[in-house]
């Protein structure tokens, strides 16, 4: 299996060339990303804790890598991401269980 590290390089890379490809949707997705993520009512740590939780719940090994890295990125400590992954058990049962170990790891991986 491929290195979390590596899994988020390929996502960025995929989005390069999908940027490349189709700046104004692309550029539109990510100005909704930099909108959504950005503090708030909630801060930027929190959301990515939130994201990482639903990338477990939907089964996205891309997302829980990029998630991974940027809650790392904005202090998240593993104990708050295994908070976060134990309301994506929660929400997800079973399979939850799976994806969550994979974002643990993840996790690790850039903290």
């Amino acid at each position: 299996m491929d290195s979390y590290r590596d899994t988020a390089r390929t996502v960025d890379q995929g989005n390069k060339m999908l940027m490349e490809a189709r700046p104004e949707t692309m550029g539109a997705f990510a100005a909704l990303y930099k909108a959504a993520s950005a503090d708030g009512a909630i801060d930027k740590k929190t959301k990515e804790l939130m994201a990482l939780s639903i990338s477990v719940a939907i089964r996205c090994e891309g997302c829980i890598a990029v998630h991974a890295r940027a809650a790392a990125r904005h202090g998240a400590s593993e104990a708050e991401a295994v908070e976060a992954l134990m309301v994506a058990i929660e929400l997800s049962g079973g399979p939850g269980t799976v994806y969550a170990g994979k974002a643990l790891e993840a996790f690790r991986a850039f903290s």
